[in-house]
């Protein structure tokens, strides 16, 4: 990786698109990059409109700022693709990450003549599959990795299982769900 990285998290209160950004931080720096991930805060409340950032990379980071020209955007909900102009700013030489039970000629039109990647994964399916209720972070987390390719996937999947033995020290019976979603979302994104 030349530069750093950067990516914008779309999401909604409750969905897990701020611990996903800051998770793949931690991951990050645990494999010697410099690193930020961080929420942009306002009245959020549960089902409220979100973003979350990401800065990733080999290089220091010396800006202090919002992201407002990702080279990856990932949206969590589907739903903010009628609200909420995800692809403003977004790098054509980048991507989206959009999760949907929707193929990617349909999403298209939503996206405001994007001519990047757009990719697309069911995190629904997966972590209902893999941990029996809707949790869309991780599939997204392992969604944006394998598209970005930010880290090895084998380097990742490591890291993340150290990261959920520290996160859920008190609830191991979630670890190997949790690790399923990453490997499941791996394969499942296109």
């Amino acid at each position: 990786m030349k530069k750093n990285i950067e990516i914008r998290w779309h999401g909604r209160g409750g969905q897990g698109a701020k611990t996903a950004a800051l998770l793949l931080a931690d991951v990050a720096f645990s494999t010697g990059m410099h690193v930020q991930g961080f929420p942009e805060y306002g009245p959020e409340r549960m089902g409220a409109p979100i973003t979350a950032y990401n800065r990733i990379g080999h290089e220091p980071i010396r800006v202090h700022s919002n992201i407002y020209n990702p080279d990856f955007v990932v949206v969590v909900d589907e739903t903010l693709l009628h609200s909420v102009d995800v692809t403003k700013g977004l790098s054509e030489d980048g991507a989206i990450v959009i999760n949907t039970t929707k193929e990617k000629e349909e999403i298209l039109p939503l996206l405001n003549g994007y001519k990047g990647g757009v990719y697309i994964i069911d995190a629904r399916k997966v972590s209902m599959a893999t941990l029996g209720k809707y949790f869309p972070n991780s599939p997204m987390l392992a969604s944006i990795v394998k598209v970005s390719k930010i880290m090895d996937e084998d380097v990742f999947l490591t890291q993340m299982e150290e990261s959920y033995k520290h996160k859920f020290a008190k609830k191991p019976e979630v670890i190997e769900g949790n690790m399923n979603a990453l490997k499941m979302a791996l394969s499942e994104v296109r």
